[in-house]
C-alpha cells in the first residue's frame, strides 16, 4: 500500500516499520536539476536518534536512488527511494495485538485492516519519516533554487520553553545540538528534560517551530489550496503530531484587531512590521517570514504499567511497553517538519507557472 500527496510534485510513500525497507517515490522533479546525496546524508543524519535522548534503535539510513536520478541529476522520471531496516526486533509487538498500547495506533488498526502487522507500529510508524526527511531533502534543494529556505527548531521540550525570539539563522544552527534547541544552555536544560522522564519509565512531548524565509508576495493559494491549509494538512501527517499554529495562532483571539493587523510599510519593497499571521494572508504569502508551530505529545510507548483492554477476553487489562522507543520524539520530528514543508512549498511552487524553476 502507498500513501501519496500532492499534486505536481507527488510523494508515494510505502513500507512498514518491521518489513525489508521503507521508501517513496518522488514525482515532478524537473529534469536536470541536481541532486547533492551529500545534503541528503546530512538531513537523515539530523534525524537519526541521537545517544541518551533516543531509541536505541541503529538503523544507517543510507538512502538507495534506485531511478530517476542520472549522473547526479534528475532525468525527469519519477525518483524511487529506498531505505533497508536492518535493526529491528518484533518479538516484543506480538502481545499487543491482543493488549493494544494506548496512546498508539494499534487498537483502530487492529479493528481497520485484517492481518495488520504490529510490530514496530507498522505503517504508522515514526520509522516512514526516514523516506519522508530523504524526499523533503530533495524538495529544499528544488526550492533553494528559487531563494526560498525552511528550517526549524524546538521551541518546548516538556517543561522547558524556549521564549526568546529567533530567526532562521537560529533555526539552522539548531542542527549543532542533539535536542535541536537553539542555544547550548537550552540544549542541555531540554536533554536533562528527556533524561529525567526517561529515568522514570516515561516520556515528553514538545513543540516544533518552522520558518521559512524567501516567498514571494502572493505565492500560495485559496481556500483548499491555501498555502496554510495544505502545510497544516501535511504537519498533521507526521506521527505524534496534535496540533499546528500560524503565526500567533491560538494567541490572537485574545488580540483586537487593531493589534493583531501586521501594519505594511515600503522600505526596499513592501515589508511586514509585525508578523502576528504568520507571513501568510487570504492563503498566500505576505512576503514575511512564514513561521508555524506544531505540537508533538509524549511518546506513547512507556515502561511506565497503563490500563488498556485485553480484546480476546474482552476484560480490562493492564500493559506496559518493553523494546526500543525514544522518550521524546521532538528532537527527530524537527527533520520531518522541515521535509514536509518543502515537499509542499515545492509542489505549490511547480504548480504555478509563475514560480516554476
Amino acid at each position: 500500500m502507498m500513501y501519496t500527496t500532492g499534486r505536481r510534485v507527488r510523494f508515494s510513500l510505502f513500507g512498514t516499520s518491521h518489513g525489508p525497507c521503507v521508501g517513496c517515490v518522488l514525482e515532478g522533479m524537473p529534469k536536470g536539476m541536481p541532486v547533492d546525496e551529500m545534503r541528503i546524508a546530512e538531513d537523515m543524519e539530523l534525524r537519526r536518534p541521537k545517544k541518551g535522548i533516543g531509541t536505541p534503535r541503529r538503523e544507517e539510513d543510507r538512502v538507495g536512488i534506485l531511478q530517476g536520478v542520472q549522473d547526479g541529476k534528475t532525468d525527469g522520471t519519477p525518483i524511487l527511494l529506498a531505505i533497508d531496516n536492518s535493526d529491528t526486533d518484533g518479538s516484543k509487538y506480538l502481545r499487543f495485538a491482543r493488549t493494544p498500547r494506548p496512546g498508539h495506533a494499534d487498537l483502530p488498526a487492529l479493528a481497520k485492516f485484517p492481518g495488520y502487522d504490529i510490530r514496530g507500529g507498522g505503517q504508522f510508524s515514526g520509522r516512514l519519516t526516514a523516506p519522508i526527511v530523504a524526499a523533503g531533502s530533495i524538495a529544499k534543494q528544488l526550492i533553494r533554487r528559487s531563494g526560498i529556505e525552511v528550517s526549524a527548531f524546538s521551541r518546548s521540550i516538556g517543561g522547558i520553553i524556549d521564549d526568546g525570539e529567533r530567526s532562521i539563522t537560529d533555526a539552522s544552527g539548531s542542527g549543532a545540538f542533539a535536542t535541536r534547541a537553539c542555544t547550548e544552555e537550552l540544549d542541555a536544560t531540554m536533554e536533562r528534560e528527556i533524561i529525567s522522564a526517561s529515568s522514570d519509565g516515561d516520556s515528553v512531548g514538545g513543540v516544533v517551530e518552522c520558518i521559512t524565509t524567501g516567498l514571494p508576495i502572493g505565492f500560495g493559494g485559496i481556500w483548499f489550496e491555501a498555502l496554510d491549509s495544505e502545510i497544516a494538512g501535511a504537519v498533521f501527517s507526521i506521527p505524534a503530531c496534535k496540533g499546528v499554529e500560524f503565526g500567533r495562532g491560538f494567541g490572537l483571539a485574545g488580540m483586537r484587531g487593531s493589534e493583531s493587523n501586521d501594519p505594511f510599510f515600503v522600505k526596499n519593497g513592501i515589508k511586514c512590521k509585525t508578523n502576528n499571521m504568520g507571513g501568510i494572508l487570504g492563503g498566500m504569502s505576505d512576503g514575511a517570514p512564514m513561521v508555524f508551530r506544531a505540537v508533538f505529545k509524549p511518546t506513547p510507548s512507556i515502561a511506565k504499567p497503563q490500563r488498556t483492554v485485553d480484546i480476546e477476553t474482552m476484560k480490562n487489562a493492564e500493559v506496559s511497553v518493553e523494546g526500543r522507543h525514544d522518550p521524546c520524539i521532538v528532537p527527530r520530528a524537527v527533520s520531518v517538519v522541515e521535509a514536509v514543508t518543502a515537499l509542499v512549498l515545492a509542489d505549490q511552487m511547480m504548480r504555478d507557472p509563475g514560480r516554476s524553476v
